[in-house]
């Protein structure tokens, strides 16, 4: 798709008996940065390079001016974000259950030296699955306010808060807020009290068997989950417990929030609970899961900054699988549009579909679908693993997430040496995305179209472009490519280079970036 408070450091915990109206003032020893105002250096313009690991060269700071987008104000800093996306409980070798009585293991920690090795990649931000405590998978939340105790604690969340904001880079957190556990004390609650219990207007139940203590009620759930009871977001006080949530990790250090399942919830709640974040954070970034509908009309009712672009993500790969880049050509027209409206997430992969390395039979293709990525409009974020080449089936069925979410080595010097070829792809297509800022919100345009392969165009508002050009095919290709004069990644041939009937020639399975 998780809940209590570690205060001062100790150990008694709080975010359990959290009640709207009575809301406690959370305190902590940690390191808090205040929501208004200030921000983090930017990363490339850091005077102390990653220690103790492949270093090398890293594009200089930028400045520019992005087109103006409608809607609200966008955090300046999201304009030339890019995500290293972790999902914890896996790739930190987290214990698949959590009791009552689990103690705090320090995991949180391990991911500090994974840090330089996303920095040195070019993210800009680190993206992190569930980390608040949960039963199982991290989207069954027990407490809002504290950490998975599989993960730490409060202060490992504070030195990981303070060692990314170290290195000019910034958090994004995942926020549960359809549904909660059904161990979750709000719950537990109801089913030992009945109706009468104090938060049983949390949820929508009803009461066929009677409402008396002991008496189990029907209830929504996510999905027909029924681990998963669904929250009443119609009730005041369920919109108060999550502004509560994200305005308290966004003033502990937090930068923005995905919003798991967000379509599942409706957007006057949303706008509801942006009003008060805004208010208290106005330099969040958060943006909702939404995978079919209208994304435009989500971002304006919802007042967020984004859903994620599962659309595009789909025509990606299936247009490479398939072979019909006219699929593509169709979903790049969509996302277009999109921008009138907002900037989306955009990605290849995440802890919830199979991994792009195994979606992609002919390994030759992959680094098209990633040359696609970091020349299209978005915000884009690489799921960890998907830079190394790493493969894993997403299954519909108990643990079939398992195999995408698998525990990382204890650093990178760790990895296996036969992804590094494809990480030093994205550490070089992320650079030039950086180089090039404008791309963030670029219009796109097909100038050749056939099945095997494709030629288009990124444009920015102040007349910056790049060509793009995909070849799936067993022989040459010859196309058109007005205004290119220069090869600047990929391998390609010019004719007439620099005019308007320039033309490029890409070898068997090649693709070329081209700059005027």
């Amino acid at each position: 798709m998780a809940s209590r408070l570690d205060i001062g450091g100790g150990q008694e915990h709080k975010g359990s008996d959290y009640r709207p109206g009575g809301r406690r003032r959370h305190t902590s020893t940690g390191r808090r940065r205040p929501c208004t105002g200030g921000s983090p250096t930017p990363r490339h313009g850091t005077a102390a390079p990653p220690t103790g690991w492949r270093q090398g060269w890293r594009p200089p700071p930028t400045r520019h001016s992005p087109p103006a987008l409608r809607g609200d104000r966008v955090p300046d800093w999201i304009r030339n974000a890019v995500f290293w996306h972790v999902y914890p409980l896996g790739f930190l070798g987290a214990e698949r259950d959590a009791g009552p009585q689990t103690p705090v293991t320090h995991r949180l920690r391990r991911l500090e030296p994974w840090l330089d090795y996303a920095a040195d990649l070019g993210a800009s931000g680190l993206m992190l699955g569930p980390i608040f405590a949960s039963s199982t998978h991290g989207y069954d939340t027990l407490d809002h306010f504290r950490i998975d105790p599989r993960l730490g604690d409060d202060a490992d969340f504070d030195a990981l808060a303070g060692a990314a904001k170290a290195r000019g880079m910034r958090l994004v957190l995942d926020g549960v807020f359809n549904h909660l556990g059904r161990g979750h004390p709000a719950f537990t609650e109801v089913l030992a009290q009945g109706r009468s219990a104090p938060r049983a207007d949390w949820f929508r139940l009803s009461w066929p068997r009677g409402d008396g203590p002991g008496q189990t009620p029907d209830y929504a759930t996510f999905e027909g989950h029924g681990e998963l009871p669904a929250l009443d977001h119609d009730n005041p006080a369920v919109a108060d417990l999550v502004a509560d949530v994200m305005t308290h990790w966004l003033r502990r250090g937090a930068d923005g929030f995905r919003l798991d399942a967000a379509y599942a919830v409706p957007t006057r709640f949303w706008a509801t609970v942006m009003a008060r974040v805004r208010t208290a954070c106005p330099d969040a970034y958060v943006f909702g899961e939404v995978i079919h509908g209208d994304y435009a009309g989500f971002v304006r009712e919802a007042r967020i900054d984004a859903t994620t672009q599962y659309e595009l993500w789909k025509a990606i790969w299936s247009a490479i699988v398939d072979q019909n880049f006219f699929e593509l050509a169709w979903a790049m027209t969509r996302h277009e549009a999109l921008l009138d409206t907002f900037v989306p997430q955009t990605f290849l992969g995440n802890h919830d579909v199979t991994r792009l390395a195994s979606r992609i039979v002919d390994e030759r293709h992959v680094a098209h679908a990633v040359v696609i990525l970091f020349t299209c409009a978005g915000t884009p974020s690489i799921y960890a693993g998907d830079e190394q080449g790493f493969r894993g089936f997403k299954e519909d069925r108990p643990g079939g997430d398992d195999d995408v979410r698998p525990a990382f080595p204890e650093t990178p010097d760790g990895l296996a040496p036969y992804g590094w070829p494809m990480h030093e792809l994205h550490r070089s297509l992320i650079a030039l995305r950086r180089l090039n800022p404008w791309l963030h919100a670029a219009r796109t345009r097909s100038v050749a179209l056939a099945n095997h392969h494709m030629v288009y165009e990124t444009r920015g508002a102040g007349g910056e472009s790049l060509t793009v050009a995909l070849n799936l095919s067993d022989r040459d290709i010859t196309e058109t490519a007005p205004g290119a004069a220069r090869v600047i990644a990929g391998a390609a041939t010019l004719g007439r280079s620099g005019t308007a009937k320039a033309t490029v020639t890409l070898p068997p399975h090649g693709w070329a970036i081209l700059a005027p």
